[in-house]
């Protein structure tokens, strides 16, 4: 394989000077470092906790610091009003009633007891014991599935089609009589691909099958609308949201019909779906973050899609870029690449300054690729090359600007027999 050229033509410089001739056609990296370095490109890993939304917290570590299952005294009401009011506010964002919305430790155990907590109660109803799923759905869900295999349940993993979205005529295929529960996650958490969610919350609902959705890294980047959405089941995380980590929720439609085994024993809490003492901070961070992000979903959504589109712009007439993902169906926080190059030493690792999520093998090189890029076709040495550029409510043009000019660079220096030249003030 031959070394590919980087991309000819110039990248957009707001701050470079005026100039003729081959130079004033050659991208330049910034005559500066950006204000702050290292640059913060992985968003979908993790979000800072917004400032305001610490602030709240910090009242109920110190001064509202008692139990909200404490019924007898002022300081308990106030811990219980504080995390009844977040339960609105997290209800409000996606359109779902205060009263669906079961605290949790996070997206993952939100996972386990949506699938396990359905699973076991609707098997043991006698209605079956069938479940499907995505091969590229997270982790989460995938172990959990595993699990419930090895408990005798049967799962069926249907492969995406190779833009990273669901078969809805497989979907339709793969359901039987026997078919319970079905689980799709909104936005992938690689690729960041928005599935059809309703199509499918529709086809389940035909025909009776309990629908879960991994919501975790669409909730606060896209509109959520429980109240007319057909499914069951959903989860959500605060730390994807600038919330703390070591919080979630999940979503329980209210339906008689509709039972959940508790995954832990204790007291009964939370209507006896998930018993322990409820942490109070953790959970009104939890609401301000989703308060905040309703308040600004839209605005912020396509201020990001604006920094996104730079991005992709400045690098996608690379012929050494192959984008993941389908390019429309995508949340804007998303630019997934991959790196056609001959080349031993992964793009990923020359982002010193600049923090994305790579492919395992700037790990380890026996590391195993994707397995999200490898369900949708990607060859071993692309599904390694990949990076997740993940975009925030604190990312600037600025850093965009100077993640275009490295990777121009890193691109250049593997492709040496380039005759453009890039300039370096």
């Amino acid at each position: 394989m031959t070394a590919i050229s980087p991309c000819t033509t110039e990248v957009p410089n707001h701050h470079a000077t005026s100039q003729t001739g081959a130079a004033a056609q050659a991208p330049r990296l910034p005559a500066q470092l950006p204000p702050s370095l290292p640059i913060y490109l992985d968003y979908a890993a993790t979000t800072p906790v917004d400032p305001a939304v610490a602030a709240k917290m910090c009242e109920y570590l110190t001064e509202k610091f008692g139990n909200p299952a404490s019924s007898s005294h002022a300081f308990g009401w106030d811990a219980r009003a504080a995390v009844e009011k977040a339960r609105k506010q997290v209800a409000t964002l996606v359109g779902a009633k205060t009263a669906e919305i079961v605290w949790t430790s996070g997206a993952t155990e939100s996972n386990n007891l949506a699938l396990k907590g359905a699973a076991h109660v609707l098997r043991e109803s006698g209605r079956g014991h069938h479940l499907v799923t995505l091969s590229t759905e997270h982790k989460a869900v995938l172990d959990t599935m595993r699990t419930l295999q090895r408990e005798g349940f049967e799962v069926t993993y249907l492969q995406p089609l190779p833009n990273g979205l669901i078969d809805l005529d497989g979907f339709k295929a793969a359901l039987r009589p026997d078919t319970i529960m079905a689980s799709v996650m909104m936005v992938n958490n690689e690729i960041g691909v928005i599935q059809p969610i309703a199509q499918l919350g529709e086809i389940c609902a035909e025909r009776d099958i309990v629908f879960h959705v991994d919501a975790a890294q669409a909730a606060g980047k896209i509109a959520i609308d429980l109240g007319t959405l057909k499914v069951d089941l959903m989860s959500f995380s605060a730390h994807k949201i600038y919330g703390p980590k070591g919080i979630g929720a999940l979503f329980v439609r209210h339906d008689p019909k509709l039972k959940l085994e508790a995954q832990i024993d204790g007291g009964g809490h939370e209507n006896g779906m998930r018993s322990g003492t409820l942490a109070t901070h953790q959970i009104v961070g939890m609401g301000a973050a989703f308060s905040l992000a309703a308040q600004s979903l839209e605005s912020e959504s396509e201020r990001i899609r604006g920094l996104r589109d730079r991005l992709w712009q400045g690098l996608s007439d690379c012929p050494s870029v192959v984008l993941n993902g389908d390019e429309q169906q995508r949340v804007p926080h998303n630019l997934n690449l991959s790196f056609d190059l001959d080349s031993k030493l992964p793009i990923a690792a020359g982002l010193t300054d600049i923090a994305v999520s790579a492919g395992s093998a700037c790990n380890s090189a026996n590391a195993a690729p994707s397995y999200v890029l490898a369900s949708l076709g990607r060859s071993d040495a692309l599904a390694r090359s990949a990076i997740r550029f993940s975009l925030g409510r604190y990312t600037t043009v600025e850093e965009i600007d100077y993640t275009v000019a490295t990777l121009r660079q890193l691109l250049l220096a593997q492709a040496p027999t380039q005759q453009d030249s890039y300039l370096v003030d």
